[in-house]
């Protein structure tokens, strides 16, 4: 079996990897009936050279492999008729920049593997970068924070080159007396709650966080029971999941206490919002700076309008007028939205998402699939798979 790394071709480029010079080695070494290619990039985190030096082949023309390895989406020119790709589509919720995507899938007779959508048997994500999306998420919610009150100072995340020199950059920083409201219970909460941990912020009960004034910086962290309740006030997990629209959210009793939101919450149309956009207006909307990084335009933080970028990551949303401003002004709270922050620690979060990729996923793929492979198969030979027959009117399929 041969495989290929592709050469991410979506604008602005991707720079992390699916697998690092030193896993695809690894490889060459334990899988010996495998061969690793790579399509030459100059704008990989990993250069060319240092795949050559792992003895790893360059080669443009990828019509030989069996199986194509990506990040992000594919351009519809790149994609190779017949063949068997892994990437994050971001099709699964019918998103309509990428349906001609899907549709040249299918016109092509592509199998699509989607990263999203490998899943243990509980629900539970296999593989993704949201950790180093909550780590990069979290640091600059904090530095956006810090520009806009004056009270200390970060550097960037892609000053560092890696994450053991950002850490550093956290000696001797003293956050003021502030309250951090922390949601999700998955990998992009763990992100943030790392960096929660790496700048000595306290965690605190929702109960206390609520009730009392304490003298140094805490946080909160919301999960499903605090954020979610049904009509008789409580909340389970399995119901919630299917019928997410009987319940509302609690959140809004935490917006007078809290100075910065840093959202990890899944999503989707269904699920009730944090807080509606009129909140911002309310005297006692006391949040200054909301770190989305789950990063739903108007999702589950309304006042989301739209992503920001690495090079300028917060804007302003003007409390009265709910308008884009310059982030940092009087009267607008500051919104970090990012939607690729993991390139930000692009070598960590490649060697993470490797790992995860030969621990859980390859075995299964060289061996001709699993039922984790199959539930994940979005297309298979240009067909759509039974568990996602709800895409047939978005694929332009009968």
């Amino acid at each position: 079996m041969k495989i290929g790394l592709i050469r991410e071709g979506k604008v602005p480029t991707d720079n992390r990897v699916a697998l690092t010079p030193s896993q695809c080695r690894w490889l060459k070494i334990h899988q010996p009936h495998i061969t690793v290619v790579v399509q030459p990039s100059p704008g990989r985190c990993f250069s060319d050279r240092e795949y050559e030096s792992a003895g790893i082949m360059l080669q443009e023309d990828l019509s030989d492999c069996d199986i194509l390895f990506g990040i992000k989406e594919v351009p519809v020119h790149m994609l190779i008729e017949g063949k068997t790709y892994l990437f994050f589509s971001h099709t699964k919720k019918l998103q309509p920049y990428n349906q001609a995507l899907l549709q040249e899938i299918i016109r092509k007779r592509i199998t699509l593997i989607d990263y999203e959508c490998l899943e243990h048997n509980d629900g539970a994500r296999i593989i993704g970068f949201g950790f180093f999306a909550g780590i990069v998420g979290a640091h600059n919610g904090m530095r956006a924070f810090g520009l806009r009150t004056g009270a200390y100072e970060l550097p960037k995340v892609n000053s560092s080159k890696n994450l053991q020199y950002l850490i550093h950059t956290y000696f001797g920083l003293k956050i003021p007396r502030i309250k951090i409201a922390v949601t999700g219970s998955g990998r992009v909460a763990h992100g943030l709650l790392e960096i929660m941990n790496l700048m000595g912020i306290h965690e605190v009960e929702p109960d206390d966080y609520l009730e009392k004034s304490f003298e140094y910086p805490v946080f909160v962290h919301l999960k499903g029971a605090d954020l979610y309740e049904d009509a008789e006030g409580k909340y389970h997990r399995d119901t919630f999941h299917k019928n997410p629209h009987l319940y509302t959210c609690k959140f809004r009793r935490y917006i007078p206490h809290t100075d910065i939101l840093m959202n990890g919450i899944y999503w989707d149309k269904n699920i009730p919002r944090l807080f509606e956009m009129e909140d911002i207006s309310k005297p006692d909307f006391r949040i200054q700076t909301i770190a989305d990084v789950t990063d739903d335009m108007h999702g589950s933080v309304p006042c989301n309008l739209g992503d920001s970028t690495i090079e300028d990551p917060v804007y302003g949303v003007d409390k009265q007028q709910f308008t884009k401003t310059a982030p940092y002004l009087p009267g607008s709270v500051d919104i970090m939205a990012v939607g690729n922050l993991p390139n930000e620690l692009p070598r960590d979060a490649s060697r993470y998402f490797g790992e995860q990729l030969i621990k859980h996923v390859l075995a299964d793929l060289f061996k001709g699939g699993s039922d984790i492979i199959r539930r994940a198969t979005i297309v298979q030979d240009g067909t759509l798979t039974p568990e996602f027959d709800y895409m047939k009117e978005y694929a332009g399929v009968q």
